[in-house]
């Protein structure tokens, strides 16, 4: 008996943020409690925690989940933007994201750019690499990282997609990959602290409203099987 081959299940999707204040705001369901208008069938928010070796830590134990196997994964959050002239609520999207151990290249980001744009009209999206730090930067050395090539930094995001990479090189296949950073502070905008962002200033409302972008980008994707 011929017909066709039976359709390929949908690829899951993975937000990883660290803080409670992201998960708050990206206000998600996980792929076992239901999902949103326009969500993929199986998807999820992890909050790992602040720092890289939370995120390695928790991002490695989510993907060896088998309800994720082969998810697509998309770092998220707030960060540092590294320009002149940025400013709080604009939005970076990572063409790469580099820390000491290498660099890892996102897909879609034009895309995911465009989607951005849509879902939050009038803030500024930024394209460029979004390097990682073990701790908060400030002063001279965020210039050394933007004369480095930089534009923005943040402490998961290069964590969380080498994990994420690591891990299905290691299982002989390549995932989708991406990162979404909301700007907190930029050089005229420096906060003292992260806790200033719980005031409601405008980071967090674009956080909020970036989900249908980050749905538009996992529907755009065809994993490479091999």
């Amino acid at each position: 008996m011929t017909g066709r081959p039976a359709a390929a299940a949908p690829q899951p999707l993975l937000i990883a943020c660290a803080l409670r204040i992201e998960r708050t705001a990206l206000r998600s369901t996980s792929y076992r409690g239901g999902r949103e208008r326009g969500a993929p069938e199986r998807y999820e928010v992890l909050r790992t925690g602040m720092g890289p070796r939370a995120a390695e830590r928790a991002v490695g134990r989510k993907l060896a989940e088998p309800e994720l196997h082969g998810a697509a994964v998309l770092a998220t959050g707030f960060c540092a933007g590294l320009l002149p002239g940025m400013s709080p609520g604009d939005l970076i999207v990572a063409e790469e994201t580099r820390d000491p151990r290498g660099t890892v290249a996102c897909a879609g980001t034009a895309l995911l750019a465009e989607a951005l744009a849509r879902a939050v009209p009038g803030r500024t999206v930024h394209l460029g690499a979004l390097t990682g730090s073990d701790h908060v930067v400030r002063g001279q050395e965020r210039a050394q990282l933007r004369a480095g090539g930089a534009i923005g930094v943040d402490m998961e995001s290069a964590a969380t997609l080498w994990t994420a990479t690591r891990g299905s090189v290691e299982h002989g296949a390549d995932r989708p990959v991406a990162a979404v950073r909301v700007i907190v502070d930029a050089p005229e905008h420096e906060l003292v602290r992260i806790g200033t962002v719980r005031g409601g200033i405008s980071a967090f409302r674009v956080l909020r409203a970036v989900l249908p972008a980050f749905y538009e980008w996992h529907r755009s994707l065809l994993l490479p099987r091999r």
